[in-house]
């Protein structure tokens, strides 16, 4: 099972891996070919920031998805198999799927069910940090489930806002609409209605991240009274 696993995430990571780099190449080549900005009563059209965009991200996405490897070998941690699977999973729809393709827009309330499943997925990686931390031989420490619970869920929530201040610092230095400022048509919204995608986002990545805390808690609880129940 364990090498089924390993084969699974090498293919899916393969896969990611093709998909962004040809990525990489259309969206460099349209955004040479792109126009500036779409003439008033044209038909829509993408431009190029919006090439720029689909440059940025999936040239990011080659580069995070090395993360895990290098933090494994850099410090011997050993992460599993289904963590690399649901973190490959993710980029794929949430650059290849979301940016290439247009996922953000074509289906409904993708990057609501992105943010929920990040969420979870991070809350999930804290509660592995803390229970590597606890076989690690040379730094021993035993936490209680709570603040175990606690720490997998503000990891997750911290994750989840520097993602947000990633996304703000492209859109202002690069001119980009990761934060879904504008439509896709480039009309800028104004108000609550600018900031309703950043707090969503927030707000999902919580959610999920709360679930997964609780889930954790009451397991790890179950396993430490399981002892006393016993004796």
């Amino acid at each position: 099972m364990k090498k089924e696993k390993r084969s699974a995430s090498k293919i899916i990571g393969a896969i990611l891996f093709i998909s962004l780099a040809l990525s990489v190449i259309y969206s460099a080549i349209r955004l040479i070919l792109a126009p500036e900005s779409i003439a008033e009563g044209s038909e829509y059209t993408k431009v190029k920031s919006d090439y720029l965009l689909m440059l940025t991200q999936c040239t990011l996405g080659l580069i995070v998805m090395t993360l895990p490897s290098i933090i494994s070998r850099k410090w011997k941690l050993e992460i599993p198999h289904f963590i690399y699977l649901l973190y490959y999973l993710f980029l794929y729809c949430s650059v290849f799927l979301g940016e290439v393709f247009d996922f953000y827009y074509v289906v409904p309330h993708w990057d609501t069910m992105l943010h929920f499943f990040s969420g979870g997925m991070l809350g999930a990686l804290g509660f592995i940090l803390v229970d590597l931390l606890n076989r690690e031989q040379k730094v021993r420490v035993q936490l209680s489930p709570l603040f175990v619970a606690i720490f997998a869920f503000c990891f997750a929530l911290a994750a989840g806002a520097v993602w947000e201040i990633y996304e703000y610092t492209c859109d202002t230095l690069l001119k980009l609409n990761m934060q879904k400022y504008a439509t896709e048509h480039g009309v800028e919204l104004i108000g609550r209605a600018a900031l309703r995608d950043t707090m969503k986002d927030i707000i999902f990545d919580a959610i999920a991240a709360l679930g997964v805390a609780i889930l954790g808690y009451l397991s790890i609880a179950k396993k430490s009274s399981a002892p006393d129940e016993a004796l």
